[in-house]
Order: C-alpha cells, then sequence, then structure tokens
C-alpha cells in the first residue's frame, strides 16, 4: 500500500479511469455487435444509423487515446465496406 498522500490520491484516480476506460470498451463492443448483427440481418438503414454511433464512439474513444487514431479509423473503414457490400449483394 502506498505511503505518501499523492500516491493514495494517484491510486483512487487510477481506479476510476479504469472503471471508466472499461465501460467505454464495452460500449464501443457492444455498438460494434450491434452493427455486424444488423449487417447480416441485411438491414441497410439501420446498418447505417448504428455505424453513426459507432464512429462517433470510436472518433470519442481516440481522442481520449482509449484507442490509437489509426485504429479507430480502420475499424470504421472495415465497417464501412461491410455496409456498402449489403447494397451490392442486393443489386
Amino acid at each position: 500500500m502506498a505511503n505518501l498522500r499523492s500516491s493514495k490520491k494517484d491510486i483512487r484516480r487510477t481506479a476510476r479511469r479504469k472503471e471508466r476506460n472499461g465501460e467505454d470498451r464495452t460500449e464501443l463492443r457492444t455498438y460494434a455487435r450491434l452493427l455486424l448483427k444488423a449487417i447480416k440481418s441485411g438491414n441497410k438503414t439501420e446498418a447505417l444509423t448504428v455505424f453513426s454511433k459507432l464512429s462517433s464512439k470510436l472518433d470519442r474513444a481516440a481522442k481520449t487515446k482509449l484507442i490509437h487514431k489509426k485504429n479507430a479509423d480502420r475499424k470504421k473503414s472495415r465497417m464501412a465496406l461491410r455496409i456498402n457490400s449489403i447494397e451490392t449483394k442486393a443489386a
């Protein structure tokens, strides 16, 4: 256990950050899962609405350095390709 007052504060701060980061990561995974489910069902309008929310969450996560910016860009790009493939299958 920490002895210094500032070290105890650091431990508390780290615990708060860890909890918040865990919630944010879970939210990212949930939106990704919802998007994949919408893509699999072939519902493009639902997929686009979920993609909008997911891309916003990814950008915010990259901004706060929860994930790397290029990681967020890559995930958005791959999901966009999957959404666009719905249209080509229907045509």
